[in-house]
């Protein structure tokens, strides 16, 4: 039997200047913990797994608001494992995250990776809106296969817009089904971990940092936003990790500089 469940995140700045959390609802799969922030001011909010999810035909979703001048960050504890479903009529899982951050809001969304197991069916979206002067750090993993195995179908999908006008929309498509060459030289090269990191930040009207390769298979290109796209590209997830970890400092100390 197929879950549909939806988990929800609210933080707004107090009285005090303090980030507080006043909705954290968990659903289903999805449990949240206020967890200690170990990256300033921020309230942080772990996603919890508590059970095996998403399986093919389960209907996912996360939404994650930071009101004006909140800084919320939200992170997970373990991978994210898509699955086969119980048999084909399941069709694939759908798992949505809806994220936004208002004026002066700072908002870092920072799970750990999704791997898209053999066999399952996944359609990932992630949608952004972000006021005029909100801050976005938001990184993607994206394992295709575990250990040993071959990956499962993946399609996802990131749209971040910025003060009502698009910054970003892209789709990808790994897998069974995919177009042709998804593993090709063009694209992943035989790699299997890939990732990207979006730092919008408006301090990058003045001074955005320069498009540059960081390493062979990893780029930092800068966006009209203003923001900066890291894509990354890795034989496994340890390495694409440090890769996507040495580029956000990078990008932080760029912003502060």
């Amino acid at each position: 039997m197929s879950v549909q469940a939806t988990a929800r995140i609210t933080a707004v700045l107090d009285s005090r200047g303090v980030t507080a959390l006043p909705v954290l609802e968990s659903d289903g799969p999805l449990a949240l913990r206020r967890t200690r922030a170990v990256n300033g001011p921020y309230a942080r909010v772990t996603v919890v797994g508590a059970m095996s999810a998403p399986l093919g035909g389960d209907r996912l979703a996360i939404e994650a608001r930071a009101d004006d001048g909140a800084r919320l960050t939200v992170d997970s504890a373990a991978a994210t494992v898509a699955l086969p479903g119980p048999g084909p009529a399941a069709g694939p899982a759908t798992y949505d995250i809806e994220l936004s951050a208002g004026e002066g809001a700072e908002l870092r969304w920072l799970p750990e990776q999704l791997v898209s197991a053999h066999g399952s069916a996944l359609r990932m979206t992630t949608r952004v809106e972000l006021a005029p002067t909100a801050r976005l750090v938001l990184r993607e993993e994206q394992i295709l296969g575990r250990h040993g195995e071959s990956t499962g179908t993946l399609g996802s999908r990131l749209t971040v817009h910025r003060a009502g006008r698009p910054l970003i929309d892209q789709q990808v498509a790994y897998g069974p089904g995919a177009p042709g060459g998804w593993d090709g030289a063009a694209v992943l090269g035989g790699h299997r971990a890939v990732g990207q990191l979006l730092v919008v930040d408006p301090s990058f009207a003045e001074k955005c940092p320069e498009v540059r390769l960081l390493g062979p298979t990893a780029v930092l290109t800068p966006l009209v936003g203003p923001a900066v796209l890291v894509t990354a590209v890795a034989p496994d997830a340890r390495l694409l990790r440090r890769v996507l970890d040495e580029a956000l400092n990078d990008v932080l100390d760029a912003r502060t500089g």
